[in-house]
Formats: structure tokens, C-alpha cells, sequence
């Protein structure tokens, strides 16, 4: 499915307009209250509500987006006569809460609902971001809220859609409530040909909408955006057909592993105009996640250490904001920057369900283990794992492959995974994927990184012949009638050609 359909989705469903009764047809009144069990003071949640025959309602006035609606916890609508079901949410710390209303023409019908909380992840120093959100800047600090959010940089400028063309820059870019939530107000997006950057912490737009589909190349904005302090560039996709060309140029910060393709209750089962992957080998629904994953796993091969983060594109596609979130793990009190830093650092877990916290020797995610040549280094797997969906098992991924599968049952009773031993230098994390039929829903940590000897990181011949033969393929793929943009175009992929080249014969391992 390409984007501009989705686009066509997305105003579809900003025009749709709540219920409102009709002259002469019976309606009823409905009131939900909901609460944080063991306490009375309402909690900010997320509704989906239905009538019989799945059509979502929802009250004027509160944020909508295609099945949901967001509230502070208390909310009253009038609807036609019937039978509706609610599901509640508030993020994957908490139940789901489900149940049924009937409404009728005489009296209103009320449903008091105490959400039930699963862990706190905050308390365990574990706090939640999604780091791509198009949703209105007027209802962020209330979407946040209701999905237990902490983190929300904004896509404000996008392609040729800009939020600030005909309005001034806001004096206050970042915004802080409720002591450490934070949302920043100019994240950006360039989403063409090759695929999506996202951009964050700059102080303005870049001014991209001239741009067509393959000129001028992303590197041109990339390169400009590398000129301002702080800036962060994450790789939307890992399947987009420019990430060796961006990968080569040693400029992204994160690529996007719990990605938009995955929603709550589907898969986007195609790469749309990325690089695509061998279904037969990768079969829908769960294909799309795992080529994600594999394209990651080849990433770590080459040597490179790109912490996985993760989007949900709430405001596009079907997704709530928040549904697909990174944790990280701040090494000082929580605020904008040490939640930055610690994804940097790799003290993080990306998810869409599961809350999978590792740690290996007692250490977290990122950590980097040296040991000398000639002596094996042993690692022992603490993990802990919280999750509203069956899971059978956790997986242990050392250089790329599934090194130990351990099953629910037995790794529950202790919390350990077991002891994991090197020899040379290499990778590995841990992941989690639930036994889901729609989606594919997972948790995976950030890589641990291990060096043994003076050959510090583990570099793959296969891995980067991989990656250079998609550069080829690539740039066969540049379609440009005016030569001089072709040229200029072609130059990024010659770089990245050349840079693929030296890190095949550079390589240390298979």
C-alpha cells in the first residue's frame, strides 16, 4: 500500500464527524467514568466504542482518531437505542477492560470501569516513548496522558505540509507537564523515493517541499540537518531503499525496528516502495516484522552500533500514539535529555506489547563487555517479562541468529535465561513475540555488544555483501531525465558503493 493512499485514508477519517441524533430517532444517554483501581479521582484512558454493528462512536470534543477516542477519564454521550461493546486502554502497563452497554431511551446507562495496572515501568526506571507522532499539537498533552506516555517529539513539517508556513515559530519548542512528560513541537519528516528521515530537535523547518520523489537525494537534507547541534536522525524503516546510501554516510542516529507497518490490529503486509522481501521465506502476517528485524541483525553484523527505536504514526495510519514505543533507561533523573541519552547509549527496549527488561552480568542493554584474546567471556541473562498477550517463549539473537529459544515456562520460575559465552568479539539481545494472528507483536532490547581481543567488533562479509548489492540494485532504480540531477543523485549511491565495498573486504567474519 503506497502512502499517498494511506494519506487518502487519514483525511478520510478527519472528516468523519461523531454521532449526532437525528430528528424522531430514539436515543439514549451513556456515561463511563474511569478510574485507577484503588482509587475514585478519574484516569485519562483511551475508548473504543462500538455499536453492533462495529461502527466506533465517539463524543464531540475529544480527540478521535479511526476506532478511539481519547478522554480524562469521564465522559458523556448520547447515542442511538442498542448495544455497544467498549474496549479501554491505557498503554500496555495496564489491562485492556472490556465489556458491553446497552442504551436505552429511559434513563442513562453508566459504566464505571478501574483500570488495573500491570506494572510500573516509571518505578522500575523504565519510561516510554514514541518517536513518531502527526497528531494535533493541541491534543498532545491529553493523548500522552491516556496512553502513559513520556516522550513525544511531533512531526509538525512533512514533505510539502508544513504547520508552520503561514503561522510564527512558537517561542517554546519543547514543552514539559505532569513533572517529566515532554513533547517537542518541531520534529520533522522527509518521506520520499528512498523512504523516510525523521528529524528531531531542531529549531525550524527545513524547507524540503520543493523536493520531488528523487531529487534533490535525502543526503542533501541530511547533510543540512548535521549542521545544527543536537539534531537526531532516525531511520523510519529499515526496509526503505536508501538505508545502505544513509547508513554509509555515518549521519543516522536510530533506525525504527517497532515500526508504523506494524498497527494494533493488522499488518501493512507489503514494504509499499521498499526494498522487498521473499514471501515465500516470509509469509504474512508476521513477514514484514521479521524482514525488519533481519535487515536490523544485518545492520549489527556490519559493526555498526545503531540503537533500534521505534514509531507508530498516529494521525496516518490506524495506529493510537504510543502503540509502538521505546523504553529507555536514563543514568540521571528523568528529563528530555537523559531520555536522549540513554537511547543513544542503547539503555533501551523497543515494543508494541510486551515489557521485556534484560539484563546481562546485571547490566543493561548497550552495555559493551571487553575480555582478552584467548579466554572465553560468560555472560549470564536476567530478564523480566510482562505482557497482556500469550508469549511461548524468549529468544536469545547472538551475530544474527536464534542462538537459544527458551520457553515461557521454564525461564518464568527463576528469571534467568541462562549463561551465553564468547570467544570473539560479536552481538546480542533478546526478543519476545507474542502469539498474535493479526499483527506482529514483539519486544526486543537494544543490542549488548561484545569485544574480545583487539579485533573489537565483528564485521560480516555476508552482512555487507548484502548491503552492497542492495546498493547496486538501488541505484539501478534512480529514474531522472534531467542528467545533471541524475548525476548529482547517483553521486550518494557511488559513495555508499565504495564505503559497502571496504567494509566487505575489511571483513573479520563470515
Amino acid at each position: 500500500m503506497n502512502r499517498t493512499r494511506l494519506c487518502s485514508f487519514a483525511l478520510i477519517a478527519a472528516t468523519l464527524t461523531p454521532f449526532v441524533a437525528s430528528a424522531g430517532g430514539e436515543t439514549g444517554k451513556v456515561e463511563i467514568r474511569v478510574v485507577e483501581r484503588g482509587q475514585d479521582s478519574p484516569v485519562s484512558c483511551r475508548i473504543h466504542l462500538k455499536d453492533a454493528a462495529g461502527k466506533p462512536h465517539w463524543p464531540e470534543g475529544l480527540p478521535f482518531w479511526r476506532d478511539h477516542f481519547v478522554c480524562g477519564g469521564s465522559v458523556q454521550l448520547e447515542l442511538p437505542v442498542g448495544k455497544y461493546t467498549y474496549e479501554i486502554d491505557r498503554g500496555p502497563e495496564y489491562q485492556i477492560r472490556a465489556g458491553t452497554i446497552t442504551v436505552t431511551n429511559e434513563g442513562t446507562a453508566k459504566v464505571e470501569v478501574g483500570m488495573e495496572r500491570l506494572v510500573d515501568m516509571a518505578a522500575e526506571g523504565w519510561w516510554s516513548g514514541d518517536l513518531h507522532v502527526h497528531r494535533p499539537l493541541d491534543d498532545i498533552e491529553l493523548l500522552m496522558r491516556a496512553e502513559d506516555l513520556y516522550v513525544a517529539p511531533v512531526i509538525t513539517w512533512w514533505n510539502n505540509r508544513n504547520l508552520w508556513a503561514n503561522r510564527e515559530l512558537p517561542s517554546k519548542l519543547l514543552t514539559s507537564f505532569d513533572k517529566n512528560r515532554f513533547y517537542h513541537a518541531m520534529s520533522g519528516e522527509d518521506e520520499r523515493e528512498g523512504g523516510a528521515l525523521l528529524y528531531f530537535h531542531l529549531d525550524r523547518p527545513m524547507v524540503i517541499s520543493p523536493a520531488s520523489r528523487e531529487f534533490p537525494s535525502p543526503m542533501q537534507f541530511l547533510t543540512e540537518a548535521r549542521r545544527h547541534r543536537g539534531v537526531w536522525v532516525d531511520i523510519e524503516k529499515p526496509f526503505w531503499w536508501d538505508v545502505p546510501i544513509w547508513l554509509a554516510s555515518g549521519q543516522v542516529d536510530s533506525i525504527g525496528l517497532a515500526n508504523n507497518h506494524m498497527c494494533r490490529d493488522q499488518m501493512y503486509e507489503t514494504e509499499a516502495w521498499g526494498k522487498p522481501r521473499d514471501t515465500e521465506r516470509l509469509p504474512a502476517p508476521r513477514g514484514n516484522g521479521y524482514w525488519s528485524q533481519k535487515i536490523y541483525y544485518h545492520i549489527l553484523n556490519c559493526g555498526l552500533r545503531i540503537p533500534p527505536s521505534a514509531g507508530s504514526a498516529s494521525g496516518v495510519l490506524p495506529n493510537p500514539v504510543g502503540y509502538n514505543r521505546v523504553y529507555t533507561y536514563p543514568s540521571s533523573e528523568m528529563n528530555y535529555e537523559s531520555w536522549w541519552a540513554a537511547l543513544r547509549d542503547g539503555r533501551s527496549f523497543v515494543t508494541n506489547g510486551p515489557l521485556l527488561r534484560v539484563r546481562a552480568n546485571d547490566e543493561l542493554p548497550g552495555t559493551v563487555f571487553s575480555g582478552p584474546a584467548g579466554k572465553q567471556l560468560v555472560l549470564n541473562i536476567q530478564a523480566k517479562l510482562t505482557g497482556r498477550d500469550p508469549m511461548s517463549s524468549v529468544e536469545i539473537i547472538k551475530n544474527g541468529k536464534v542462538e537459544r529459544l527458551v520457553s515461557f515456562e521454564d525461564w518464568t520460575k527463576t528469571g534467568n535465561l541462562g549463561s551465553l559465552t564468547f570467544d570473539a568479539s560479536g552481538w546480542f539481545l533478546v526478543r519476545a513475540i507474542a502469539e498474535n494472528p493479526k499483527t506482529f507483536r514483539f519486544a526486543s532490547t537494544a543490542p549488548f555488544y561484545v569485544e574480545v581481543g583487539e579485533t573489537r567488533r565483528r564485521v560480516s562479509r555476508s552482512s555487507a555483501q548484502f548491503f552492497l548489492d542492495w546498493v547496486n540494485e538501488r541505484a539501478g532504480r534512480v529514474k531522472l531525465d534531467d542528467v545533471q540531477q541524475r548525476e548529482e543523485v547517483l553521486r550518494h549511491h557511488d559513495m555508499a558503493r565504495q564505503y559497502w565495498q571496504r567494509v566487505v573486504d575489511g571483513a573479520t567474519a563470515n
